[in-house]
């Protein structure tokens, strides 16, 4: 028998291209299509700068990266050989000088129209239409897209014989299903067409493997001959049947029967049929338990089923008249039928997650089951469901069954579409939105459309309706993911052997690695190690998703009708009409019309009051523990693809850096993180959920539960006769009571939700899986229920495993009780101390929550109160309490967990006291203590006579700065803090206003100064490095790479790219620039970097923030402009800038949560957390704050910001960036002067630099003393400038905390809020612009100014002392614009904080 080796199992184009050595890696989509969503590309090369020593130690490949591949990759970092038996709690060593670098060899086509065929003219969406028609079978479309994309000659010829082989396979099994000659003549057509073209294309043995099966289904014997001659002819002779027989495409009788017809080529020796086919056997089996349970057999049926009621009360439900809450209890309805007490985990794991994929699947087949029955059962009660009845379900049936005959008639106009010889705009739409409707089926695509549709006016506010472009996006979404799950169960259920191999080859949903060089021409890279990634799924452009969501939406609106039923007011008859459920009218907004969907006012009725979920079923908490994270989208749910990383806006270069980085191995400890996080099992609190039950069925406000019919003294309507302003402040009072009446009902709604899976869940024990948004930073993914949830939800969470109190247990315990009473400023014994003083009050709360002395309800976090009340009331109630099995999850919380990173990166002796970094016999506050100083501050204006102090004397509190203080180091803006202040004060003062006669915003702002000056005098070092980060971060983002600098001066030199040079003053778009203009606006706009940097965990940051551009997509209801994410956008600088410093926080916190549950896990500790806090069991807190402490000194104790600068270096190495210069300076004439002389332009400016660093940099001493004698506005810089930096600093009081004032006031306030998490905080941005403007036209100029005088001193800014001597004097200097070499300013001295001395400090968490 021939031995099949590694390299032979594998599909036949990766045999050909290992042994070839070529990059080639995908078989079913080349790497020109995989990687952008919207450009072609040839290449795409995530490259590894290495230094060239070699590393110490090989690491051996990580499952996840490899598939028969042998790793032999130097990684980002230069690991010791020590690190390969480290424990994974440990920070692996760094190499800054290598980071991980995607590399962007893009070649861009231009963008075709689509032809006459329906093809498109993208090479990525064309690719996307080949795939789909394949899937649905129509192989002729796929010809054609075939013959297009060979016309265009866009594609390597080992790309496109990629694509032709998964056409050739598809027309083979077609062949073989209706044999004919004429199929098989379209295949030897097929090919002969394909290598006349006058290409070489590298035929390997798939191709002829598959070629040979079609021979051979000849039924004359001499054609038969000829063609087996020819394909064999295109192998090797000594090797050619070995080739065929590695693809494991040919059976043995039909090898045997090519050896026959052609004897030369001898069939090996060492092929043995019947080994073969036990080989066969064995790797069909083995594909079988890889893909798990047979979803065809059902073997957990009777485990759900009981004839008992259960005892559990139902959850009273909300009145509402959508249908949210019964789509929850459909997806949960497995649940009813299981008997009180039963938990599925008892059960084998092979029937969890048999029980785990049928709740996954659940979520349409629910929808259809309901609507179906509900229909049914009105139609049984003899009422006709067309007609005005209350409930939305059955009317959803009929719409379903309506939209699903429109489908099928729509999917007969598409066939006929694409057979017509002249195809008109709807022809041309069908062609290319067809392929992927045909790839549902018409029951499930309505079900599809409708859910959608309805989730997304619901969420969005049903009275307002919802603009066309969001709800197409948002219908194509959930079709798309749904044909995803569909695609993914019909893998799963093939046994053919052959494509279940080759599925599992695909390196569309695996990574590989492979070794190559750099391509010729790149110098500085020609000793590097080089990765291939390609994305796992390629998803719908946006042009595909917008076609097909219109499509969709479009047949929902000529189907869905709602009857009404109404009074005739002459005949007084009831007459019924059926009217449109939707309509699509233009919408005046922001001044421009905007294409909404409006809905009915009957569904609009039905809908409103009711927030509708949206994928409920597939984003539960799981019944058994989460798959491994082993790949971006392999882990957590069995089924249902997840990402690991949080995306917004389908951000490709943050994917692609985490593909890269996974490839590589460097996302190992953030997986295993997100694995400990994931397989912490849960349980819900019986005794608590008891209680709160019973709140919620009496309809009664108790906690955060708001009351089922709120009461509100409604304000006497003013008489007519009234004062016109009287009557607009009672308008403006309903409108607020009516706002908080809509509020408290989406509460309930929504909580009725989390309670209907709270007791579906209540005998179960459940998992939440996790993954992390670009920062690092872990959430779970179940949105509903879940532990980071509000107090109701955190005080319903137990530890499905418990462990026995002991002492310590015991102490914990009581302390954190006082903790979530909220006692949590004292010290430990007198917290202990707090619990025994009130253990009555404790017992009282458990056996009489409702109609007791109701302590537990006055605590800050009351249901969390309860839950200790019941744990510790049981555990008193032993005569051993240390014996006590408790399951309560205890919490240590870090004390303003920002600042606390900020402090030890700053040295910052007084601030880590204040942040309890330093030991101290009780716990410092850090709120307590800005708020002295604020106050400290006042008194010393009041002895100046300051109208403000006098206001302000007495009314400082911990509260009035507490939130400011906490999102100070999270980039929270001037007017942001203001904000907080104003609500604060406005809150425990309502009559202060009238009291000083000064207006509340005025004071907000002296207050908000003080809270500034405060925390700059007490975290000095945070300032510095705050002002550091800012600085490296604006220079990055006014940079231009190596890359871009080659691109551009490809595109001055030959702007139409066709080898002719021009002159090099035109722009991008090849317009005449003139010469005079110093503007570099342009060569920004189009040229930008974001800011990248390496977490200590080796994850890559990417900042997201870029300024997208648009497209018009023509779509059968309207033209559409949608914003089309690149890599190649300009970046946002102010959001840029403004995030880098807390998102750089973020991610050391997030690498702190992570190296602690590690640490956890391999102690066999219970872990969970909320970012910054940490939640065990009571008897394993001490051992997790050992664990806690260790995590932060063991990345503090590292030079985290030496490694930012090191790499950011490295990342941005010989690249040029944009400097400003002050006019008035003397290397600022000098550079004037040059200009006026030479008068080169800007561009011609930056080409000129470019030469001069290359030839200063060269290795050829004639070049570089060319280089010295050159002369440019840079070298006259560095002439003039010494050692010093004459650049002005990043102006960053537009974008960071302070000033925010004029011209550049008025463009900020356009910006949204950043949130403390450093992202946008939707819907802010006109409702900050808004109330500026308001609060500025209130004031007099004397006031105004006032303010504006406040205003001007920038608190805790990122500024250098130049530019806060700008900023106090008001005045802008004028400057000029200089591109000079990328460097940095030196780091800022770090203070004699040594973070070591954590290590005893009791309350650093607690």
């Amino acid at each position: 028998m021939l031995p099949r080796t590694a390299s032979a199992t594998r599909t036949p184009h990766l045999n050909r291209l290992v042994s070839a050595g070529s990059r080639r890696v995908l078989p079913r989509c080349p790497p020109s299509l995989a990687v952008r969503g919207s450009l072609a590309a040839t290449h795409r090369l995530l490259s590894t700068i290495t230094t060239q020593q070699p590393s110490p130690l090989k690491r051996q490949p990580a499952p996840r990266a490899t598939v028969g591949f042998e790793r032999h990759l130097a990684t980002v970092l230069d690991e010791p050989a020590q690190t390969a038996t480290a424990p994974l709690y440990e920070l692996r060593s760094f190499s800054p000088q290598a980071p991980l670098t995607v590399r962007d060899h893009t070649k861009f086509y231009a963008k075709q129209r689509v032809n006459f065929h329906g093809i498109p003219g993208d090479v990525n969406e064309m690719y996307l239409v080949f795939e789909a028609c394949l899937q649905v079978g129509r192989l002729e479309r796929a010809a054609q897209v075939l013959k297009r994309l060979a016309n265009l000659d866009v594609l390597p010829p080992a790309d496109y014989l990629d694509l032709f082989n998964q056409y050739l396979d598809a027309k083979v099994s077609q062949l073989l299903e209706e044999p004919g000659v004429d199929k098989a003549d379209d295949i030897h057509k097929a090919f002969e067409t394909m290598v006349s073209g006058g290409r070489e294309f590298p035929v390997g043995g798939e191709t002829v493997a598959l070629l040979l099966k079609a021979s051979l289904t000849s039924t004359d014997a001499g054609t038969m001959q000829r063609y087996v001659t020819r394909y064999l002819s295109l192998l090797p002779t000594q090797t050619a049947l070995e080739t065929v027989f590695n693809t494991e495409i040919l059976t043995y009788e039909e090898l045997t029967k090519v050896a026959e017809l052609c004897p030369k080529y001898n069939m090996p020796d060492n092929v043995d049929p019947e080994t073969f086919a036990q080989q066969q056997q064995q790797q069909l089996k083995q594909q079988q338990q890889e893909t798990g349970v047979d979803k065809s057999e059902d073997t957990t049926e009777h485990l759900l089923t009981s004839s008992e009621p259960s005892a559990v009360p139902q959850v009273l439900g909300t009145p509402q008249k959508g249908f949210g809450l019964e789509f929850v209890k459909q997806t949960i309805s497995m649940f009813t039928g299981i008997p009180d007490g039963f938990d599925i985990s008892t059960l084998p794991i092979s029937q969890q997650r048999e029980i785990q994929s049928k709740l996954e699947r659940d979520c349409v087949d629910a929808s259809l089951a309901r609507w179906r029955e509900e229909n049914e059962s009105l139609q049984k009660m003899g009422l006709n469901t067309s007609l005005d009845t209350p409930s939305l379900n059955s009317r959803l049936y009929q719409w379903q069954k309506d939209l699903e005959s429109r489908l099928r008639t729509m999917l007969v106009e598409v066939a006929e579409s694409e057979m017509a010889t002249k195809k008109n705009k709807e022809d041309l739409d069908r062609c290319i939105y067809g392929p992927f409707i045909r790839q549902s089926n018409p029951e499930r695509l309505a079900a599809v459309t409708i859910i959608s549709t309805l989730s997304s006016l619901a969420m969005g506010g049903a009275h307002k309706g919802s603009t066309l472009a969001s709800l197409i996006t948002h219908i194509a979404k959930f079709a798309e993911e749904d044909i995803k799950v569909q695609k993914a169960e019909a893998l799963i259920s093939k046994r053919n052997l052959r494509k279940t191999k080759s599925k599992q080859h695909n390196p569309r949903s695996v990574l590989r690695f492979m070794n190559s060089t750099a391509s010729a021409g790149s110098s500085d890279m020609a000793d590097s190690n080089n990765v291939d990634v390609v994305m796992e799924d390629e998803a719908w452009s946006t042009m595909i998703r917008t076609k097909v969501g219109a499509a969709l939406l479009s047949a929902l609106l000529d189907t869905a009708k709602i009857a009404l039923v109404r009074e005739d007011p002459s005949t007084k008859t009831l007459v019924t009409q059926n009217q449109p459920a939707f309509s699509h009218v233009m919408q005046l907004r922001k001044g421009k019309k905007v294409g909404t969907i409006i809905p009915n006012k009957a569904v609009v009725d039905l809908l409103v009051r009711e927030p509708v979920p949206d994928f409920l079923a597939r984003h539960l908490p799981m019944v058994t523990p989460p798959d491994p994270w082993v790949s971006f989208e392999r882990g957590a749910y069995l089924e249902t693809k997840t990402p690991v990383l949080r995306l917004k806006n389908g951000e490709r270069e943050q994917r692609l850096y985490t593909e890269a980085a996974i490839a590589r191995g460097d996302m190992d400890q953030v997986f295993k993180g997100l694995d400990v996080l994931g397989k912490t099992g849960w349980k819900i609190n019986s005794s608590v959920f008891k209680v709160m039950l019973e709140v919620w069925n009496s309809g009664k406000q108790v906690a955060n539960i708001p009351p089922l019919n709120p009461v509100f003294d409604l304000p006497p309507e003013p008489a007519s006769t009234e004062d016109p302003t009287v009557k607009r402040t009672w308008l403006k009072e309903i409108k607020a009571i009516e706002n908080e009446r809509s509020g408290l009902h989406s509460q309930r709604c929504f909580m009725n939700f989390q309670l209907e899976i709270a007791r579906a869940y209540r005998d179960q024990t459940f998992y939440f899986p996790h993954n992390v948004d670009f920062r690092g930073r872990a959430y779970p993914i179940p949105p509903y229920l879940n532990h980071m949830g509000a107090d109701h939800l955190r005080g319903l969470m137990l530890f499905a495993k418990g462990k026995p109190l002991g002492e310590s247990g015991l102490r914990w315990l009581k302390v954190h009780l006082a903790n979530v009473y909220g006692f949590d400023k004292a010290s430990l014994q007198e917290r202990q101390d707090f619990a025994d003083e009130n253990i009555e009050n404790i017992r009282d709360s458990v056996t009489n929550p409702l109609n007791g002395n109701k302590w537990w309800l006055e605590a800050e976090d009351p249901w969390q109160c309860l839950a200790t009340c019941f744990e510790l009331a049981a555990a008193l109630e032993l005569e051993d309490p240390t014996q006590y099995v408790s399951h309560l999850p205890v919490h240590q919380d870090g004390t303003c967990n920002g600042l606390q990173h900020y402090a030890a990166l700053g040295g910052d002796t007084w601030g880590a006291q204040q942040v309890n970094l330093v030991p101290g016999d009780r716990p410092a506050d850090v709120y307590s203590a800005v708020a002295k100083l604020v106050i400290k501050g006042i008194e010393d204006d009041l002895a100046k006579g300051n109208e403000f102090a006098q206001a302000m004397q007495g009314k400082i509190t911990r509260k009035v700065v507490k939130q400011t203080v906490m999102t100070n180091v999270y980039g929270v803006t001037y007017v942001g803090a203001k904000k907080q202040v104003l609500k604060q004060i406005e809150a425990a003062y309502p009559n202060l206003e009238a009291e000083s006669g000064i207006e509340t915003p005025l004071l907000a702002s002296y207050v908000t100064q003080h809270i500034f000056r405060a925390m700059s005098t007490m975290f000095k070092g945070a300032h510095d490095i705050q002002n550091w980060l800012g600085e490296i971060g604006g220079r990055v983002c006014r940079a231009l790479t190596p890359e871009q600098l080659d691109e551009f001066e490809r595109s001055e030199r030959f702007p139409h790219g066709d080898g002719t040079t021009t002159d090099v003053n035109m722009t991008l778009a090849g317009t005449p620039k003139k010469s005079s203009s110093h503007k570099n606006d342009d060569i920004l706009n189009n040229f930008q970097s974001t800011i990248i940097w390496t977490t200590p965990l080796r994850m890559p940051v990417v900042q997201p923030y870029r300024k997208h551009g648009t497209k018009t997509v023509s779509t059968c209801m309207q033209d559409l402009i949608m914003t089309i994410p690149e890599r190649s956008d300009p970046v946002n600088r102010r959001k840029q800038l403004q995030a880098f410093p807390p998102n750089f926080i973020h991610s050391l916190d997030a690498s702190h949560m992570i190296l602690s549950a590690l640490h956890c896990d391999e102690l066999g500790l219970d872990f969970a957390a909320v970012h910054d806090s940490f939640w065990t069991h009571a008897s394993d807190v001490d051992s997790m704050n050992t664990v806690i402490r260790d995590a932060f000194i063991r990345i503090h104790s590292e030079d985290v910001i030496g490694r930012l600068a090191s790499e950011f270096q490295a990342r941005y190495k010989n690249s040029l960036y944009l400097a400003k210069i002050e006019s008035g300076t003397k290397v600022a004439q000098e550079i004037q002067r040059w200009r006026v002389k030479n008068k080169l332009g800007p561009r011609k400016e930056l080409l000129l630099e470019k030469e001069r660093q290359e030839l200063l940099r060269s290795s050829n001493p004639e070049d570089v003393k060319r280089g010295k004698k050159m002369t440019s506005p840079a070298s006259l810089y560095e002439l003039y400038s010494s050692d010093e930096d004459l650049t002005v600093p990043e102006d960053l009081k537009e974008v960071t905390i302070g000033n925010v004032t004029g011209a550049e006031g008025t463009k900020v306030r356009r910006e949204r809020e950043m949130d403390e998490e450093g992202e946008e905080v939707d819907g802010s941005e006109e409702a900050v612009e808004h109330e500026e403007m308001q609060e500025d036209e209130m004031l007099d100029d004397d006031e105004k100014r006032g303010l504006e005088a406040l205003r001007n001193t920038n608190h805790f800014a990122l500024a250098q002392k130049r530019g806060k001597a700008l900023i106090a004097s008001g005045k802008k200097k004028s400057t000029i614009d200089v591109w000079l070499p990328l460097t940095f300013p030196p780091i800022p001295a770090k203070g004699d904080f040594d973070v070591r001395s954590l290590k005893d400090s009791t309350y650093f968490f607690s």
